[in-house]
């Protein structure tokens, strides 16, 4: 009869060698594909000169 092994903790599978870097900057690059474009800055209805002042 064969010496009985002691018990492992289960683990889950090995993925198929995909880093964890690269899996996060895929899911952010697929992230940003897939958002629609950012809408044009509405213009200035005041002239830059009168904040001239301020800065």
């Amino acid at each position: 009869m064969p010496a009985s092994q002691p018990a492992l903790p289960w683990r889950p599978p090995v993925s198929a060698g995909i880093s964890m870097r690269d899996l996060l900057a895929s899911c952010a690059a697929a992230e940003t594909i897939s958002r629609p474009p950012r809408a044009p800055e509405p213009e200035r209805l005041e002239p830059a000169e009168r904040h001239r002042d301020a800065a």
